[in-house]
């Protein structure tokens, strides 16, 4: 999640926990209250995302929430530019913000591992090994791993689920140095990312593409959704610190159970996956 710099405020004249003037710790609240936005977000994520406003509901205005939390008008707005870039709330001007839905939002770096951000959202992230194979790298295998002609590759297909639920088919297609060591690995292991980190194969970099596409039998069988029904489809090609490709993988997610947002600035953009209950 992109979190907007610390811009330190003096707290408004109506909050309880102001200091004395002349008191010792009048510059150590001047600190803390460039962190107090983030309890305020942390506070409305937490409300968004058990329901507390419902879906396409909006928020208290910015007074009552400043007054509800004993915060100044800055620090809220602080506090919803994170929901906002987070994807949980949206504005127009001279309305309140409206809930968008109750994602929580992970980092780009997240989206190396599924596990992880399973994790975030407290669910539990499963892994089905459905197939392994050794096999011949085709000419689009060479060219997105750099093989030379005549190298074999490792193709795993494995069913992702969320707290036993399907979510997801992830077809991923390992360089035969990766590929041995994923070979080892137990059929039920949720996180190849971490093992493979173990090992000191680094998941460092990724370019990403996302699109839809048609469920084909494969999919139909592991998701239990219709052939030819539309998925989700993101594919990855990572690298490790050298640049040296470490997989090339694509995910093709069920409708209704991920979204991606990204967020631009001129300083940074940032990719960002969510669940969704919902469009």
């Amino acid at each position: 999640m992109a979190l907007e710099p610390d811009r330190p405020e003096a707290p408004a004249a109506s909050t309880p926990a102001a200091p004395a003037a002349g008191s010792a710790g009048a510059a150590g609240t001047d600190r803390a209250a460039g962190t107090l936005y983030r309890q305020v977000a942390a506070d409305l994520r937490e409300a968004i995302t058990t329901g507390a406003y419902g879906e396409a509901g909006r928020l208290p205005a910015e007074g009552a929430l400043a007054e509800q939390y004993g915060v100044s008008r800055g620090t809220v707005r602080q506090a919803l530019a994170v929901l906002r870039s987070d994807g949980l709330v949206t504005s127009r001007r001279g309305t309140r913000r409206v809930v968008l839905g109750t994602a929580r939002v992970q980092s780009f770096s997240e989206l190396l591992s599924f596990t992880h951000w399973a994790y975030s959202m407290g669910e539990e992230p499963g892994g089905i090994l459905d197939s392994l194979v050794r096999r011949p790298a085709d000419a689009a295998e060479r060219e997105q791993l750099r093989l030379e002609p005549g190298s074999e590759v490792y193709v795993t297909v494995r069913l992702r689920t969320l707290s036993g639920t399907p979510v997801m088919v992830e077809r991923t297609v390992y360089p035969p140095r990766v590929g041995e060591i994923v070979a080892q690995l137990p059929p039920d292991v949720v996180s190849h990312t971490e093992v493979l980190r173990e090992h000191g194969i680094l998941f460092t970099d990724a370019d990403h593409t996302i699109d839809v596409v048609a469920a084909n039998a494969e999919d139909a069988r592991l998701l239990g959704c219709r052939r030819g029904g539309p998925l989700l489809r993101e594919r990855r090609r990572t690298t490790d610190p050298t640049g040296t490709p470490v997989e090339w993988s694509q995910d093709r997610y069920l409708p209704g159970t991920v979204a991606f947002s990204v967020h631009n600035s001129l300083a940074t953009s940032a990719l960002s996956r969510h669940a969704r209950e919902g469009d």
